[in-house]
């Protein structure tokens, strides 16, 4: 399984970087061939399911992942929010993490993942690619 950390601080209160970790649709700007939005209810409550499409023509996949456990930021309270991937080719799950640092937030944004097909031997260049591709996902999320 490919494993990554991305941890990133932020000037922005906790309560507003929790507000953008959790727009999911905003995930897949800037991120070419990949569109996400929620397809099943909120995207704001546990049991609801994200889902990011990544598609050239007609050749794509769908990556749902379910909410399984989300508890927003509040006073003395670290915000998180645990997404199990769902779908056939990516399996795994990622936690997003929000707290107070410093007057501001410090976020953390873990990840596993297998994707069917690639061998074991493949996972610390998905872990690099994954990486570097979700760095600018929350880079982009977290601008001030």
């Amino acid at each position: 399984m490919a494993r990554f950390v991305l941890n990133r601080r932020s000037p922005l209160p906790p309560a507003d970087c929790w507000e953008r970790l959790t727009a999911w649709p905003r995930h897949g700007e800037r991120v070419p061939f990949t569109r996400v939005g929620v397809a099943r209810g909120t995207g704001r409550e546990v049991g609801d399911l994200v889902l990011a499409r990544t598609s050239l023509g007609p050749l794509g996949f769908d990556d749902p992942m379910e909410i399984v456990e989300l508890v927003p930021p509040g006073p003395g309270r670290d915000g998180l929010c645990r997404l199990a991937k769902r779908g056939r080719p990516v399996r795994g799950g990622a936690v997003l993490r929000v707290r107070a640092a410093g007057g501001g937030s410090a976020v953390s944004w873990s990840e596993e993942l297998r994707i069917t097909g690639l061998p074991g031997f493949t996972d610390p260049f998905v872990a690099s690619a994954a990486r570097l591709v979700f760095g600018r996902v929350l880079d982009r999320l977290l601008e001030p």
